[in-house]
């Protein structure tokens, strides 16, 4: 079953609708330490079906880092697939936070795995890498396309062991960064309708210094930007506008531990906090 609706079109209500915040789904040992609960699949799976109840309502989008979920293994995949569908159920579109990047058939065996409709982990989006270069990815955004899904390729990640790689430049003086966004913005212009957003965006860290990492003033035609790196990492959601400038509409404004860090019942005041900055940054 296809859906009707683009990915990118159903992003660009969430953030008219609900903000840009995205809430990260990160439970991590500290964390559930500090909630009180065990670090199993079973205290990953209350602490994250929280996050789901406490988000659903105050912001859009919510992003499950799937790595402290394949910890525990089957049983934690378990909680992953519940948690997903539980998400998805309140209303929140769900970006997979799995960084996946293969060639060929196994591209498809990810891309089936995590956007198929009824697939046991679907999701509304999911990361990829392209350093396998963008061309291998085809069997992902051909599927996204087909139902309706999105992508979240990284493009200028905020590690420090990236900056030499994305800021290198090709042959044609372009840095690795603006090649994957030239690539990716090609295949948005031929599936997206005229003044629309693309359904394949990126992930561009809020701490990276734009510019230098060769990411455009503007894209063409628009389309998400994931920005972590707000919060505990140091970028302030106030200054969301004064980082992205033109491209800032587009921004997906994701933070994890310093909302996670209020508790099971901070949550909401912390959501709601975080909100009415990203108002005020908006003008």
């Amino acid at each position: 079953m296809t859906t009707t609706q683009s990915f990118g079109s159903r992003v660009r209500d969430a953030i008219a609708t609900r903000g840009p915040l995205c809430v990260g789904i990160d439970p991590h040992d500290a964390l559930l330490t500090e909630w009180g609960l065990p670090v199993s699949a079973a205290g990953a799976r209350e602490f994250s079906l929280r996050v789901v109840e406490a988000s659903a309502g105050e912001v859009g989008i919510v992003k499950p880092q799937v790595s402290f979920f394949e910890r525990y293994g089957a049983a934690g995949f378990a909680v992953l697939e519940e948690v997903l569908r539980e998400a998805r159920a309140a209303g929140l579109l769900v970006i997979a936070d799995a960084k996946r990047g293969d060639i060929g058939s196994t591209t498809e065996g990810y891309a089936q795995a995590w956007l198929a409709p009824g697939a046991p982990l679907e999701s509304d989006a999911l990361t990829v890498s392209p350093y396998l270069g963008v061309g291998a990815l085809e069997p992902a955004f051909e599927a996204a396309a087909q139902y309706g899904k999105g992508l979240f390729v990284l493009a200028a990640t905020s590690n420090p062991e990236a900056i030499a790689l994305q800021s290198a430049f090709d042959a044609d003086a372009r840095t690795v960064t603006e090649q994957v966004i030239d690539e990716v913005s090609e295949r948005n212009r031929r599936t997206t309708e005229p003044g629309g957003w693309g359904s394949f965006g990126f992930v561009i860290g809020a701490t990276v210094d734009l510019a230098a990492r060769g990411v455009p003033a503007h894209l063409d035609p628009p389309a998400p930007i994931l920005a972590p790196g707000f919060g505990a990492q140091g970028a302030l959601l106030r200054d969301l506008g004064d980082i992205f400038g033109a491209l800032a509409p587009t921004v997906i404004a994701s933070e994890s531990r310093g909302i996670l860090r209020a508790g099971p019942h901070g949550l909401i005041p912390a959501i709601r906090t975080r909100n009415e900055e990203l108002e005020i940054a908006r003008g």
